[in-house]
C-alpha cells in the first residue's frame, strides 16, 4: 500500500486488535515529543511477534525446500511464502 512515511505508525496501530492493540499502548511513547516511527514499531513487533528461533527455523526451512511431490504450481507458492525468511 503506497502511504506517506509520516501515516504508516497510525495506519498500521488502526488495524490492531485484542492483545496487539494493548500491547501497542505500552510500547507507544507518551510524549509527541518523542513520535513512534515505523522502523522502530517493526522492529517492536518483530521482537515481540516473531521471534529469532522462529525467523531461523523459517530459514532452513526455505533453504531445505524440495519439489517433491508437490506439483510446479504449489512448489512455486511454497518458494514465495518463505523466500521472505531467507533474503539473502
Amino acid at each position: 500500500m503506497e502511504c506517506p512515511e509520516r501515516y504508516k505508525v497510525a495506519l498500521a496501530s488502526y488495524q490492531f486488535e485484542g492483545e496487539a492493540e494493548y500491547w501497542l499502548g505500552t510500547v507507544k511513547p507518551r510524549r509527541e515529543e518523542d513520535p513512534l516511527t515505523w522502523t522502530h514499531l517493526k522492529e517492536l513487533i518483530d521482537r515481540k511477534y516473531y521471534p529469532k528461533d522462529v525467523q531461523r527455523m523459517k530459514e532452513r526451512e526455505f533453504l531445505g525446500l524440495e519439489q517433491g511431490n508437490l506439483s510446479v504450481m504449489e512448489y512455486a507458492c511454497k518458494f514465495n511464502e518463505l523466500s521472505r525468511f531467507a533474503p539473502h
